[in-house]
């Protein structure tokens, strides 16, 4: 019977457009929790005190879902091959954010998943999560076959390189596991040689406090005026430690049309990112990642990469 809900399940699951699905064991990661722990011991997660708050939770999912017996992880595909530009006047974004927010599109296809599996299965229950609650999502990941850590920290699959997103449902019913895959990174260190801020660090993966994409995004404090003249226009994220992985040789254009880029969001003037108001950032930026790191947030952004001299004024 396992097998057969399995197949029903994955089926679905790309019938929903997810690029990859696969099927862990809801259990204890302690492994992954001592590497956690130390993490943030070390203070590598700058100041996103949340993460310390609920890290118990992370490393158990039954204690945020007592009857949990598997976990449903997908991956979506979101790769679009339009280029950065170069123009010292221009900002950068990163690919994730330059269509509609994967959170809303990767809840409601989950939301549709967890639906069917409901109409299937008698009397199952299940909880969903992308990229939210106390969730250890690239875990999960790896522990059910979707791809393995990269020495980025993130994800690499073999079909699709590292330009996934993400999420899972946890369900109170066994199913058929699958196993993780090897770690095909070997002994490359392209992501670490080409990061500015020489932010990656191992065994432990990024020091927050040196990456580009925390210090845009989820940073709220000024930016370090040290890094600045690294951060090579970006001001929405970074993508370069995942434009140099070899692996990126497999990437394919998503087909989920939610992701195609908006054309404003692919070469944004830093100068009229600069003088924003909170009424065109609304407007411009609805249903888009890119609200996460606010107004003051992008404005401080694009102020910054101005007065450190990297762009004209």
């Amino acid at each position: 019977m396992e097998s057969s809900y399995t197949n029903l399940i994955k089926s679905r699951a790309i019938e929903l457009g997810f690029s990859k699905v696969g099927i862990a064991r809801a259990e204890s990661l302690t492994e992954e929790g001592v590497r956690l722990r130390e993490w943030l011991a070390k203070g590598y997660h700058g100041t996103m005190q949340w993460m310390e708050r609920e890290m118990e939770k992370r490393a158990d999912p039954c204690l945020v879902f007592p009857q949990a017996k598997s976990v449903v992880c997908v991956a979506m595909n979101y790769y679009s091959p339009e280029q950065h530009s170069d123009n010292p006047e221009i900002g950068k974004i990163s690919r994730y954010a330059w269509g509609d927010d994967y959170h809303i599109i990767m809840t409601e296809r989950l939301e549709e998943l967890l639906s069917f599996i409901k109409s299937e299965i008698s009397e199952v229950t299940g909880k969903l999560y992308v990229d939210t609650g106390p969730m250890m999502d690239k875990v999960w990941a790896v522990r059910s076959g979707i791809g393995w850590m990269g020495k980025h920290a993130n994800i690499i699959t073999r079909e699709y390189s590292s330009w996934v997103f993400l999420g899972e449902i946890f369900l109170d019913v066994e199913l058929d596991y699958d196993e993780p895959i090897m770690d095909l990174c070997g002994t490359c260190t392209a992501c670490i040689d080409a990061c500015p801020t020489k932010a990656i660090i191992q065994p432990y993966g990024v020091d927050s406090n040196k990456c580009i994409s925390y210090l845009t995004i989820e940073h709220r404090d000024a930016l370090p005026k040290n890094l600045l003249p690294k951060f090579h226009q970006w001001v929405y994220g970074c993508d370069i430690c995942q434009d140099v992985c070899p692996w990126n040789r497999f990437q394919k254009k998503t087909k989920e049309t939610a992701f195609y880029p908006r054309q404003e969001n692919i070469a944004p003037k830093l100068t009229e990112l600069a003088e924003m108001s909170q009424e065109e950032f609304s407007q411009r930026f609805r249903r888009s990642s890119i609200k996460r790191t606010k107004r003051t947030g992008l404005v401080r952004n694009a102020k910054g990469l101005l007065e450190s001299g990297e762009s004209p004024k």
